[in-house]
């Protein structure tokens, strides 16, 4: 049962996570106030890095910053490998 709640918050989070980077792709082509990059990060920790890559790919947003994409890949990574032993905890 605690599998199903956690991928309610990973599809909440995803949702929330493309819906922002929608908002800060937008507004950057209108040069007005962007949400910051440690917005964007938390977003991915909690579960929205889905979201995330996907609208990095769709919007063609945050893909040229080697910095930002470190992080965003080593908190994709940090969810790896806490399915890897959430899955063998499991067994």
């Amino acid at each position: 049962m605690r599998w199903k709640a956690v991928l309610i918050v990973y599809a909440i989070a995803s949702l929330v996570s493309f819906v922002t980077y929608w908002i800060d792709k937008r507004r950057s082509g209108r040069g007005q106030w962007r949400v910051s990059e440690n917005t964007l990060h938390l977003l991915e920790l909690v579960g929205g890095w889905p979201g995330a890559l996907l609208a990095m790919k769709l919007f063609r947003h945050k893909t040229r910053k080697l910095s930002f994409l470190l992080v965003t890949w080593a908190i994709v990574a940090l969810h790896g490998v806490g399915w890897w032993y959430f899955v063998l905890r499991a067994r």
